[in-house]
């Protein structure tokens, strides 16, 4: 293929991809000026080259196209019937670009019918008197505007005559004049200089078109006036937000051509295939150091170790890519799934910039399209009914991504019907998928999973969108096989949401290495949430459910088996399944499941490179791939999908049942319980901070601490991380490795450093606030010693002094004074309320929703609403909507409180009512919301 077609062609099929997604976002903002300019600035290119190249076929389609786009400048309305016409002449330039890659030539046929259609709506040609998309009033529209130049304009004579007249102009050309199309082409034709200067020929012909404007002033002729309708769009798009230009002109001439370059895929891919080699290199000299402790190529191996990851690191940004990308698509799949269901839907995606792997990326396009699909068709009831029901008439689609770990979570989230469960149940039935009796003993959740089984289908008839039942279990299949999961929430009446959890790469996964008789495996890390030792004096406890072995930890019991047994290589009695001192448990997670999987021993971590299944193998579930490790041994890589499956074959649903019993009656009836880390830092007293705040314990080799701008870093997930101490007494170890706490939020990790982790205790706590310490926030009393609970909010803004993205701003005197609190945990209603009380002021404590609800009905004179998110029985987006409704208390401010402060929640937060979303711990952005709402409320007063 001609290197010039071969350009082309990739051009063209990236800015239609574009022009699809910015002529959806045009019909919704039709005075967008920014937007329209972009447009046309791209089909016009797309025109101009497919004459260039000799394309008459693509230039007539793309040149009717800009014909109708050159009305909507010139202040025509924007209507959905245009805007689907040329989205159809996209899709035919589409299928031409399609065929002439594949056989290099325009394939014959005819686009008159897609022709005709942009030729009536652009008033052109036959339809010339009809007044096209422009027409105010076709009985009260004139049959031609006069048009405003030195001779009276000819009427062209036949319809391919019109076709000449490009509607930029207005006019036919005059003798000595040419088309801008021609001016162009003549410029590319034309060999010169490399440093010739399109932009003074185009100035010289602005300078001569103002000369002839003011000549036509002087001579009286004036311009025709456009109509009233026109006038007015085009002047509203004037006022649209428009880009510096001079900005524009700066930012494309320096930092284009400079700034990136193309690379062919297979390089990349090539490159990546070398790094995976490497690592396998880096880890077979690694283990042979960790044979020789007084090597002398201890060191220079070390920074090759460095090198490597950064050198890994490096490859894997090229080949991250937004997932925007993923969902350019899905705007127009939308629109066109709204008029063929006659629903009105907006689709709403937070987090495009978030990056992932090329190669995952392309593997979630279909999946994602068919779930938006999904929502749209099952998901969001009609206008009609929404309007019944107290909705909106439009439903709303919300696409989510941000990065958990290392992982990506994908949320599809829609505020339509939910999942009708009985509906399900009959279904179920119906398809023989489970007997009454075991549906009976399953929770709402694990029912409405049955969507995913193969061939399930609610639909009550077959249409073209959906209802065939083909779909839902190949969308679980395709993300399963990426290490992916998929789980699923609903509320019936309020809307279901989709949660994909899929890994950032396929090529390099850290993994935990066991061991099972004797046999060696790798589990991917992202799925072990962590390691339990069982001993005789350990206070985890195994115990049995219908004799099955379950481990009872922090007062959950999590269903067991051994590795062996799963495999099949041998199956362990119980006996052997009582585990000494050797014995752990992978505590594992995979969606909603949790369990543990009992292993003999357990090694240490190591990145390996994943090597594909071979054919013969690939029909067992239970492994994703192989791999070699450092001493050359390949071993199997555990897939944690296919674990979970045969571990819940195993186990079943009626232990499901039985455990969910016997954790209630564990639990004491009125228990308002933090999970705690326990740690050591600077002494030999224990400290705590709430679990939930930590994103990960990690442990970094000494040599990998680094100091630099004055203070302690580490490299940790392609980032500097600051580390910060508890205190002054903490001792930073000389050798070995340093444990820590990670804390991360929006990108960006601190590293709290301590001399050891102790353990993970759940307590009831009874917390004095009133300590002096910075950092402390009190002393509790925990496993019968006294624990300093600290202030993670102190030490945030050490790392990141901008961390909670707020000044800490003082309240002399807060214009509200009577504020609702509302916590179900003690602990954190101990911490703030005396914080809020000590601001000036006054505070009412609620424990629940029902609380607090009650308390407003009694007493709607409360002026500010601080709520926690996750409460039992009603969390706080369900109580914000409940206040919302009330006549009394809707204008009520409310805050949310919560440790989830990730993209969706916060939008979800927004949906439901909330003035602002502050994090638990950051007291100074919670003061500044304060604020924030009293200057609200002063304003409004």
């Amino acid at each position: 293929m001609d290197d010039l077609l071969r350009e082309f062609i990739e051009e063209t099929n990236e800015s239609l991809d574009v022009v699809d997604v910015e002529l959806v976002k045009f019909e919704q903002e039709p005075n967008n000026a920014q937007i329209l300019d972009n447009i046309f600035r791209l089909v016009h290119t797309i025109k101009g080259t497919c004459g260039f190249l000799g394309l008459p076929r693509l230039e007539s389609l793309a040149h009717a196209a800009e014909t109708l786009m050159g009305k909507f400048r010139d202040g025509a309305a924007v209507t959905g019937e245009s805007v689907s016409v040329i989205l159809l002449s996209l899709d035919r330039i589409k299928e031409i670009v399609s065929e002439l890659a594949e056989n290099q030539a325009e394939p014959e046929g005819s686009d008159d019918d897609l022709i005709d259609q942009l030729d009536r709506l652009s008033g052109i040609g036959k339809y010339a008197n009809m007044g096209g998309v422009d027409a105010v009033d076709a009985k009260a529209a004139p049959a031609k505007e006069p048009v405003a130049v030195d001779e009276p304009a000819k009427e062209p004579k036949s319809e391919e005559a019109s076709h000449e007249v490009y509607q930029v102009l207005e006019r036919e050309l005059k003798e000595g004049e040419v088309s801008l199309d021609d001016l162009e082409r003549a410029f590319r034709e034309t060999d010169g200089p490399d440093d010739f200067d399109v932009s003074e020929a185009a100035k010289e012909a602005a300078e001569a078109a103002v000369a002839d404007a003011a000549a036509k002033k002087r001579a009286g002729i004036v311009p025709a006036k456009p109509k009233d309708d026109a006038a007015a769009a085009k002047a509203a798009r004037r006022k649209a937000p428009e880009k510096d230009e001079k900005a524009e002109k700066e930012t494309k001439s320096g930092g284009s051509h400079g700034a990136s370059i193309r690379v062919n895929v297979e390089t990349l891919e090539h490159l990546m295939t070398m790094v995976s080699e490497l690592v396998l290199t880096r880890n077979q000299l690694l283990e042979i150091v960790r044979r020789h402790e007084d090597s002398e190529f201890k060191v220079p191996l070390q920074r090759l170790s460095n090198v490597t990851v950064e050198l890994q690191e490096g490859v894997m940004k090229t080949r991250m890519q937004p997932i925007g990308n993923a969902w350019q698509k899905l705007p127009r799949v939308v629109r066109d799934l709204a008029n063929d269901l006659e629903k009105t839907i907006d689709l709403v995606m937070i987090g495009q910039d978030t990056e992932l792997d090329r190669q995952v990326l392309e593997l979630i396009k279909d999946p994602l399209t068919h779930m938006v699909r999904n929502s749209a068709d099952h998901g969001l009831e009609m206008p009609d009914e929404r309007v019944a029901m107290g909705k909106p008439a439009k439903g709303t689609i919300t696409l989510s991504a941000y990065h958990e770990g290392g992982h990506i979570i994908i949320d599809i989230a829609d505020d339509g019907r939910g999942i009708n469960t009985e509906k399900v149940k009959e279904k179920i039935l119906k398809s023989e998928l489970a007997t009454e009796a075991e549906l009976d003993k399953m929770t709402e959740q694990q029912i409405n999973k049955y969507i995913f089984a193969a061939g399930f289908s609610t639909a009550e008839k077959v249409t073209n969108v959906s209802g065939r039942g083909v779909g839902m279990d190949v969308v679980r299949n395709n993300i399963e096989v990426i290490g992916g999961s998929v789980d699923l929430k609903s509320i019936q009446g309020k809307g279901s949401t989709f949660s994909i959890k899929i890994p950032l790469t396929l090529a390099i996964v850290s993994t935990l290495l066991v061991e099972a008789s004797g046999d060696r495996f790798a589990i991917p890390q992202l799925s072990v949430v962590e390691l339990v030792r069982v001993q005789n004096n350990s206070e985890h406890k195994i115990e049995r459910i219908k004799d099955t072995p379950v481990l009872r930890l922090r007062n959950k019991l999590l269903p067991l088996i051994h590795l062996s047994n799963l495999l099949g290589i041998e199956e362990k009695t119980d006996e052997e399944m009582e585990l000494d001192d050797n014995g752990f448990i992978v505590v594992m997670q995979v969606g909603p499941q949790t369990f543990g999987v009992v292993v003999d021993a357990v090694f240490h971590t190591e990145e390996i490179v994943v090597k594909p299944m071979a054919s013969m193998l690939r029909h067992l579930t239970l492994f994703s791939g192989n791999t070699i490790l450092g001493d050359g041994s390949v071993i199997m890589i555990l897939d944690p999908n296919g674990v979970a499956q045969a571990f819940g074959s195993h186990v079943g649903t009626d232990v499901d049942a039985d455990k969910e019993a016997a954790e209630k009656e564990a639990l004491p009836e009125e228990q308002n319980t933090v999970s705690l880390l326990i740690f050591r830092a600077g002494s030999s007293e224990p400290k705590a901070v709430p679990l939930s705040l930590v994103t990960r314990l990690e442990e970094f080799e000494i040599s990998k601490i680094e100091f630099s701008n004055g203070r302690d870093m580490v490299q940790y997930r392609g980032s500097l991380m600051p580390l910060v101490q508890v205190n002054d007494f903490v001792q930073r170890r000389t050798e070995g490795s340093q444990p820590m706490l990670v804390f991360s939020d929006s990108g960006r990790s601190m590293g709290l450093v301590v001399d050891e982790i102790v353990d993970i205790v759940d307590e009831q706590l009874n917390i004095e606030v009133s300590s002096e310490v910075p950092g402390v926030l009190g002393t509790a009393v925990i496993k019968g010693k006294a624990t300093e609970i600290i202030d993670v909010g102190h030490f945030l803004p050490q790392a990141f002094e901008d961390w909670f993205h707020r000044k800490e701003m003082s309240i002399d005197e807060p214009l509200v004074k009577k504020l609702l609190f509302v916590d179900d945990s003690s602990f954190f209603r101990n911490m703030l309320g005396p914080v809020l009380k000590a601001a000036g002021y006054e505070v009412t404590v609620c424990s629940s929703g029902a609380e607090a609800l009650a308390a407003l009905e009694r007493d709607p004179s409360y002026e500010i609403v601080v709520s926690d998110i996750e409460m039992p029985e009603m969390n706080g987006f369900e109580l914000c909507e409940a206040v919302r409704r009330a006549p009394a208390t809707r204008d009520i401010p409310i805050i949310a409180l919560s440790s989830l402060c990730t993209p969706a929640a916060i939008e979800r937060g927004r949906k439901a009512g909330f003035n602002d979303y502050v994090a638990k711990f950051d007291r100074p952005g919670l003061i500044a919301s304060l604020k924030e709402q009293h200057i609200e409320v002063g304003v409004a007063a």
